[in-house]
């Protein structure tokens, strides 16, 4: 996969043709498992959190007019999964008030300009750092998922690479009916219950009144400042430069980015949603699966808004169709596109090594390896590292 082959000159308006519905899938290697933990772990209402993506969605496809994704903040969600199991003080409504928090934040750096000071001070080669480590971290967790189920992985992988430079024949399409077949087959009490379901409408509720003071300490402490390195690194400063390299014709700033990311989590706040952002992997995912234009979010919004509106009861089944495997084959696919696709590394033997430790440590904790990045590159202008 070369840098053309990915980075085409983004088209003035959207489409919505067979690739942009095949990138449109292209992020459920990480927006499935996240939502599903939140449902199954926080015992929390799916109407609501796909009713904040899908309307996130659909108004970022619209405008940014580039495959610019909308995520699950990955460490507020991980934080809220394992202290929900361990020590029961995350609830809903502390997820909502971490929603409203991390809204905040972002709104006020955006609006106050010091966004712009932000990304001045951090350099070229933390956020790269940050694209490398992102992308293998990818793989791996990919590979986790696969590992159970071996002989699917390598038939899914294989369809995928066969599939992944047709035009003809999107590799999404072929995944996607290929994963939701082998669930049926594997579990066929599952069609049954998605096909006896009835749709049935449902309107957004506003979920403020449920909030206290003790759910808004939890999730500040626990949820909201542990994730404001994470979203700055990847969800501000990566996803600015990989869109404006990928689609120089629509380019985007960091400060519009931390506007739209304020405001979709105060959404997210009032609707039952959960903490969002815009991850750099969740563009690649698009990107490799076909995606150039904003249709794609287009797309995967509005079909998360049905899902919502009339299928919320059923969505916890729908996810059980797809076996790990598949989707760690979309995310190895994801990695492999993050990893790759931003050019090569620096001559300079001490900026190598910034971009190499800072990437080791993203695989990890991207928040550890951005202040680390950060550190040591500094430290190197300074004269301080010498290797």
């Amino acid at each position: 996969m070369t840098d053309s082959d990915a980075s085409p000159a983004a088209p003035p308006s959207n489409r919505y043709d067979r690739m942009e519905w095949a990138g449109a899938f292209g992020d459920l290697g990480t927006l499935i498992p996240f939502i599903a933990a939140y449902i199954g772990v926080l015992g929390m209402d799916p109407f609501g959190i796909l009713f904040a993506f899908g309307l996130s969605m659909l108004v970022c496809g619209l405008y940014y007019r580039t495959p610019i994704p909308v995520q699950p903040m990955k460490a507020i969600g991980a934080a809220a999964s394992i202290q929900a199991v361990q020590t029961a003080v995350v609830t809903p409504g502390a997820v909502h008030a971490a929603a409203l928090a991390t809204g905040l934040v972002w709104l006020l750096l955006a609006l106050s300009g010091f966004m712009r000071h932000v990304a001045r001070w951090v350099p070229a080669t933390v956020v790269y750092a940050i694209l490398l480590g992102l992308g293998v971290g990818f793989m791996l967790q990919g590979v986790k998922m696969m590992h159970g189920d071996l002989l699917v992985a390598v038939a899914a992988g294989a369809m995928a690479l066969a599939l992944l430079r047709s035009r003809r024949l999107p590799a999404m399409f072929f995944l996607l009916l290929f994963g939701a077949a082998l669930g049926i087959w594997r579990q066929p009490a599952l069609l049954s219950e998605l096909v006896s379901a009835p749709p049935s409408l449902r309107l957004p509720s506003w979920e403020l009144g449920e909030l206290d003071w003790n759910q808004v300490f939890v999730a500040i402490v626990l949820l909201v400042l542990p994730q404001i390195p994470l979203t700055l690194g990847n969800a501000i400063l990566a996803i600015s430069r990989e869109n404006n390299r990928l689609f120089p014709e629509r380019p985007v700033s960091e400060s519009g980015i931390a506007f739209s990311t304020g405001l979709m989590n105060l959404f997210a706040g009032v609707s039952g949603g959960v903490p969002m952002c815009h991850g750099a992997g969740g563009m690649a995912g698009h990107v490799a699966f076909g995606a150039r234009t904003g249709g794609s979010v287009v797309i995967l919004g509005g079909l998360l808004l049905v899902l919502a509106l009339f299928f919320s009861g059923t969505v916890v089944t729908l996810f059980q169709l797809f076996p790990p495997a598949v989707l760690g084959v979309l995310l190895f696919i994801t990695g492999l596109q993050l990893a790759v696709g931003n050019g090569q590394l620096p001559e300079a033997r001490t900026e190598r090594a910034v971009v190499l430790a800072s990437a080791a440590v993203c695989i990890w904790n991207v928040a550890a390896g951005f202040l680390l990045g950060c550190a040591l590159h500094y430290a190197a202008r300074r004269g301080w590292l010498r290797l």
